[in-house]
């Protein structure tokens, strides 16, 4: 493993946790709303050998603490990569960490190279007939008690198990890391102040992304992330989609060889930079 910089960056009132390792060509990779940096741990060693990877903890997640104004989660990335002197990258996010991304790419096109989607939509992405499922429901009455174990807990069982999947089906180490991530988050989240959308929201922008892009999502995910794939892939021109199999909303964690592959496989079709 290369040798890894390890810092806080102080940027827009907040006190970002970031570790950067390898050389060559940025990459970013973004954490979702249930984890952190961490969930990356077998992407920033991979990519590493060949790219100069950037990893961080969102506000309130992992070791960066919450802020309690407001913010815009993409302007937390322009500001991280100005911090490191980073003009342009290619950017990688998942669920909420990938709507930050493709928000970056749409509002500074000249900094962002590639944008992969992992298990993630597009801002304001919404469909008529949505509603919410049992689990969702347990989930909100849990953390309308205060009962932040049984939100998490929940959480798992949406977002980890999945469709179909029981908890004893997944690997208990990766669920345990998975919810020991979020309880951080979690317990940070009364402290937060609001991420500020964009005045019009990415799904009425797709058209105006000219990157390249990547949707990368598993086959036990929500109905949503289901849509929202389609929706990318039908509206952001030359978007490729990729389906993992037996994995819901963290496929890098789950099958990180498999996953690693992909990814590797996209980028070797980027023209250089």
């Amino acid at each position: 493993m290369a040798s890894i910089q390890t810092g806080f960056a102080e940027i827009n009132g907040a006190k970002i946790y970031y570790e950067v390792a390898g050389e060559g060509h940025p990459f970013l990779m973004v954490h979702a709303g249930i984890a952190n940096k961490s969930m990356w741990d077998d992407q920033f060693e991979f990519f590493a050998q060949k790219y100069k990877v950037v990893r961080y903890d969102m506000r309130g997640y992992g070791q960066s603490l919450p802020v309690a104004s407001d913010y815009q989660r993409h302007e937390d990335i322009r500001a991280l990569l100005d911090f490191l002197k980073i003009d342009h990258t290619y950017l990688m996010g998942c669920s909420m960490g990938g709507g930050a991304c493709m928000n970056f790419a749409l509002e500074y096109p000249d900094r962002a190279d590639a944008l992969m989607m992992v298990g993630s939509g597009p801002g304001g992405f919404s469909y008529p007939d949505w509603s919410p499922s049992p689990l969702d429901e347990e989930m909100e009455a849990a953390y309308q008690k205060g009962d932040l174990e049984r939100v998490n807990e929940v959480a798992m069982r949406i977002f980890i198990d999945g469709t179909g999947r029981t908890p004893d089906q997944v690997n208990p180490a990766l669920r345990k890391k998975v919810y020991d991530m979020n309880m951080i988050a979690l317990r940070n989240e009364k402290q937060m102040g609001q991420d500020i959308p964009l005045s019009t929201p990415a799904a009425a922008r797709l058209g105006d992304l000219h990157l390249p892009v990547l949707v990368i999502m598993g086959d036990l995910d929500e109905d949503y992330i289901f849509r929202a794939a389609k929706f990318m892939e039908s509206n952001i021109a030359g978007a490729r989609k990729i389906v993992m199999h037996g994995t819901a909303h963290l496929p890098n964690m789950e099958f990180p060889k498999e996953f690693n592959a992909h990814v590797q496989a996209f980028l070797d079709s980027l023209p250089e930079k």
